[in-house]
């Protein structure tokens, strides 16, 4: 299986350029999955041609950047924003799994019709996390990594999407569609180390079927 993976922008000033980033950990994480990782461009054309044409299995909306919606975002990437919108019509109609971490967690709510709300005590730490279904896939998750200055409440979570788990504050660290082969997490797979087998379990469900 192929999975299109999203890259975050990063300026280089000194070179007047806007890169295409993604963590190598991503490669790593996916290929130990027995899957193959496909870097997503955000500056092709048609984004949604370039999608039909490579025909990839699922799809990954990794971290990094903030949505340029919010007020006063931070190294906001407009270009990765459309690619992700074209991402997830695309995934919609074609009933394509996605995994949407962080930023692509609260892209998957934005684009659902949800909303974000500043968030406290939720960058560079390990909180708690409690399930909030009985969905298997969630409840042996106790602990998760947090690396994000927004969040979604319950109240602003989109009505396709069910809560599966929350953090103390109650803010939502993991969510899925109540339609579509979609989940939504807030914690950073990739920088675990080693990686956790509840994220490995998670990720081979979602793309294979493997629970």
């Amino acid at each position: 299986m192929r999975i299109g993976i999203t890259q975050r922008v990063e300026v280089a000033a000194s070179y007047a350029e806007r890169r295409d980033c993604l963590d190598q950990q991503w490669t790593v994480l996916v290929q130990q999955l027995g899957l193959t990782p496909v870097p997503v461009p955000n500056s092709v054309d048609n984004a949604a041609s370039w999608l039909d044409a490579m025909a990839l299995d699922g799809y990954i909306l990794s971290g990094g950047n903030d949505l340029s919606c919010l007020p006063s975002p931070t190294c906001p990437a407009p270009e990765r924003d459309r690619t992700e919108q074209a991402i997830l019509d695309h995934a919609y109609d074609m009933s394509l799994p996605v995994l949407g971490v962080c930023r692509g967690l609260q892209m998957m709510n934005v684009y659902l019709g949800g909303s974000l709300h500043l968030v406290e005590g939720h960058v560079a730490t390990r909180h708690a996390v409690t399930a909030t279904s009985d969905d298997a896939r969630f409840t042996d998750y106790t602990v998760a990594n947090s690396f994000h200055d927004w969040g979604v409440t319950l109240e602003g979570l989109a009505e396709p999407l069910q809560s599966c788990l929350t953090a103390p504050d109650g803010t939502i660290e993991a969510c899925k569609h109540r339609q579509r082969d979609w989940i939504g997490i807030m914690w950073h797979p990739e920088r675990e180390t080693p990686f956790t087998q509840t994220d490995i379990r998670l990720i081979d469900w979602l793309f294979r079927g493997n629970l």
